[in-house]
């Protein structure tokens, strides 16, 4: 597989986990630790996929896929969040997510995010 992923999150540890997963699969993979940075890197590096916490400090991340859905409408995004409230889910949905993970994160949970949101290709 490959194609450019970002992940955007405040959490150094959840960027590495999600950084050994995906480039393990083959994908190249770029990092933003706040919403405005990972909008600012959207443009700058076009990225085929969005992992996004959704619990970030600064901006909060349904604000962030609002953002980006609203600058570019084909944006994928998958939010990943420890967050497991239903209503949480609808929200992300509602706003244009492709998927949506739980944390901690496994590789079988985070591959098959992409594989979704990606749609095969």
């Amino acid at each position: 597989m490959s194609g450019k992923i970002m992940v955007v999150d405040d959490s150094a540890l959840s960027r590495r986990t999600l950084r050994r997963i995906l480039e393990g699969a083959g994908y190249h993979v770029v990092e933003a630790a706040d919403g405005m940075t990972a909008l600012e890197q959207y443009f700058l590096e076009r990225p085929d996929l969005v992992f996004l916490d959704l619990v970030m400090s600064g901006m909060y991340g349904l604000e962030v896929l609002e953002k980006l859905r609203e600058l570019d409408p084909a944006a994928r995004v998958v939010v990943a969040s420890a967050d497991i409230q239903s209503s949480t889910r609808q929200m992300v949905n509602e706003a244009g997510a492709r998927s949506f993970i739980n944390k901690p994160f496994s590789a079988e949970n985070v591959l098959g995010a992409v594989e979704t949101a990606l749609g095969g290709e």
